[in-house]
């Protein structure tokens, strides 16, 4: 089950995609609720899903299921019924994308992990059921009006250096399992305070939300269905806007222009820029910001170095590639470094 994107290239895959008729709809959902057997409902949901020609990626655990898809626009409303149909599911939020042309995914990949979200949390104490309150985009919006209100983004710095909230706190890290003990950490003096969490669809501020309540925080709330659910809702309801800047999201478009507001800048020459994008050299595959014209100069590189080797023979791109990590690599702007055992090159 779910071999069929292994007998064909990736390239083939997108190009596949790309020459698609019918346009899709990109969606991410979640749920925290008990999987007694998350393969068997791996395997169920993945014939399911791939029948309905949906692309995306999945992790199901036995805490729940984490989802960022797209389906052809005519099989929207058959997906939607058939999660809908799912015990468990049945009330489940679907959050639609906010900049959406519809190439996010050019594959179906469902995973069975150990957990939805990776947070590190081996407390046998821990309960997510306890958890804090939601807060929609109108409650939000009159919570963030109190000067005493503390407004804490719990996503990566690099989602946070593109995008995020008017006065939203940055827990600076790579990643989600080093925020819950440094927001614990940041907030211990002001346990009596609103606290407000958020992320980019809701899966990581809920569960934030609850790893506070355990650690005997009060007034918790995270924002219900995250800056996805609440771009949307402001948008209907023309609401106020409080969200500055881009949307990080994790799949080939890397983002969702939320205002026209460019906060970020260029990792090469500090124009400001906020475009991320993966090192066109496959032996490095950074991900960092990049203006057109460094794009353009350094041809999608992130160095000199690296644009020199896309232009070497195969065979010795192979050599200097061998031995060399080669996993998620991501330019660290506030601590100079990278996710990686590679020198910084930027």
């Amino acid at each position: 089950m779910g071999v069929l994107h292994n007998r064909i290239s990736q390239r083939e895959l997108k190009e596949r995609l790309y020459k698609e008729k019918e346009a899709r709809t990109t969606i991410s959902f979640y749920q925290y609720f008990h999987i007694a057997d998350p393969k068997q409902f791996r395997d169920h949901l993945y014939k399911s899903l791939h029948a309905m020609q949906v692309f995306g990626r999945i992790y199901v655990a036995h805490e729940g299921i984490n989802a960022q898809i797209s389906v052809p626009c005519s099989g929207f409303e058959i997906l939607k019924r058939y999660l809908h149909s799912i015990p468990s599911l049945e009330n489940l939020r679907l959050n639609v994308a906010v900049a959406d042309n519809g190439k996010s995914f050019w594959v179906l990949k469902i995973k069975v992990r150990d957990k939805i979200v990776a947070d590190g949390i081996d407390d046998p104490g821990f309960d997510m059921t306890k958890k804090g309150n939601y807060v929609d985009a109108e409650a939000f919006n009159r919570l963030t009006e109190d000067p005493g209100t503390i407004i804490i983004d719990m996503r990566n710095h690099y989602e946070y250096e593109v995008g995020h909230f008017q006065k939203a706190l940055e827990i600076p890290s790579d990643t989600f399992r080093e925020q819950l003990p440094m927001a614990v950490d940041m907030m211990k003096e002001k346990r009596d305070q609103n606290i407000i969490m958020y992320c980019t669809g809701g899966i990581r501020c809920e569960k934030a939300s609850a790893y506070m309540l355990h650690h005997g925080f009060k007034n918790v709330f995270h924002l219900e269905g995250g800056i996805i659910n609440y771009v949307n809702t402001v948008k209907e309801k023309g609401l106020s806007n409080k969200f500055i800047g881009k949307n990080f999201v994790f799949d080939d478009r890397l983002g969702e222009r939320v205002t026209d507001q460019i906060i970020a800048t260029c990792h090469q020459c500090g124009k400001p820029a906020d475009t991320h994008t993966n090192c066109r050299n496959d032996g490095c595959h950074l991900l960092f910001i990049q203006c057109e014209e460094c794009a353009e100069k350094y041809e999608g590189c992130c160095s000199a170095e690296c644009q020199h080797e896309i232009h070497l023979p195969a065979d010795e791109r192979k050599k200097i590639r061998k031995g060399k990590q080669n996993g998620m690599m991501i330019f660290n702007k506030s601590r100079h470094r990278l996710k990686s055992a590679r020198h910084d090159k930027i």
